[in-house]
């Protein structure tokens, strides 16, 4: 696609309109947990949730594939599970006297890992590279996994028993982070009448096609971003390398994380063009996760607020463009 190229955006937006719309049938009330996971596919990157169990992380992770024309898998991940479990494994073949890999889970276009943190460090890091490149390199073979590709992870808090803090390598291939807290009260009751415990229960079809998800996301990188916004996020990455509470600042994959995530908040409203409050609205969700305090707190939960609130502060005292 060439610099030249126009984006059409109201087609675009009339795309995002019918998979957001599609996905909010199961998921009511939760607006913002909706958009974000839809910026995160339009940007092309992957997303952890994290939250107490049973609030519905599956559940929207399930509901966004079952609505793209694409494979999907799902990955339960347990303490015993090995990095083969994920990747595959090479098995010798007698009749061609050779070693034959079969593929695992992973190479999908969606791939839901459940509860990551609850398997090891060791098997964790076997995602770090296809998260990354989208390849993977197996007994000296590359292979590339079809696109679109998109991790959904959740996770429980880290202090819940039988947990593992992802390394701050494998928090920062997450381009978002996010929550989902309790539902309202009429949604709550909606989900009592409804009486679906279970989303193998629920029924969504795919309403955007593979193709459409492929050239939304090549759209996205040619959303416009003029040179005061740009100069804008770099000031917000800055501040937050000079911020003495925090133990360093965000690394440039971070600047590249955040300039990506407001083109897709630009495109997600059918705009061409990013503005200062498509910065603002992915700020939280790109650097929380990538931050740490310099004296960390035993509640990992209080820990992720207070980087929340210092955030909130930075952005306010960092003029934003006219």
């Amino acid at each position: 696609m060439s610099d030249t190229t126009v984006i059409p955006a109201p087609r675009a937006l009339e795309t995002v309109d019918r998979l957001r719309a599609n996905i909010e049938r199961t998921i009511r009330g939760k607006t913002i947990a909706v958009d974000r996971t839809i910026i995160c596919l339009l940007a092309g990157g992957h997303l952890l949730i994290e939250d107490l169990p049973g609030l519905g992380k599956t559940t929207l992770a399930y509901c966004l594939a079952r609505s793209i024309d694409c494979s999907f898998s799902r990955i339960q991940f347990t303490s015993d599970m090995l990095p083969s479990d994920i990747i595959g494994v090479s098995i010798y073949d007698e009749k061609s006297k050779d070693f034959q890999f079969k593929r695992g889970p992973i190479f999908a276009n969606i791939v839901l890992a459940d509860e990551i943190n609850r398997t090891t460090p060791k098997t964790q890091s076997s995602l770090l590279e296809v998260m990354g490149r989208g390849k993977l390199s197996v007994d000296g073979q590359t292979y590339t996994v079809p696109p679109p590709f998109m991790v959904i992870a959740t996770q429980n808090p880290v202090d819940y028993e039988g947990t593992f803090p992802l390394p701050e390598s494998q928090m920062d291939r997450f381009l978002m982070r996010m929550e989902m807290g309790y539902p309202d009260f009429e949604y709550e009751l909606d989900i009592l009448k409804g009486g679906h415990l279970h989303y193998d229960h629920l029924e969504a079809t795919p309403v955007v096609s593979r193709k459409d998800i492929i050239e939304l996301q090549q759209y996205t990188r040619q959303v416009y971003i003029e040179d005061t916004i740009a100069e804008y996020m770099v000031r917000l990455v800055t501040a937050t390398r000079q911020e003495p509470a925090f133990r360093s600042g965000v690394s440039p994959r971070g600047t590249l994380s955040l300039k990506v995530a407001a083109q897709a908040a630009a495109l997600s409203q059918g705009r061409a063009f990013v503005l200062p409050t498509d910065v603002q609205d992915v700020l939280q969700p790109v650097f929380a996760h990538r931050l740490a305090l310099r004296k960390s707190m035993s509640d990992p939960l209080e820990e992720r607020r207070s980087i929340e609130g210092l955030l909130t502060q930075l952005s306010e005292r960092v003029a934003e463009p006219v």
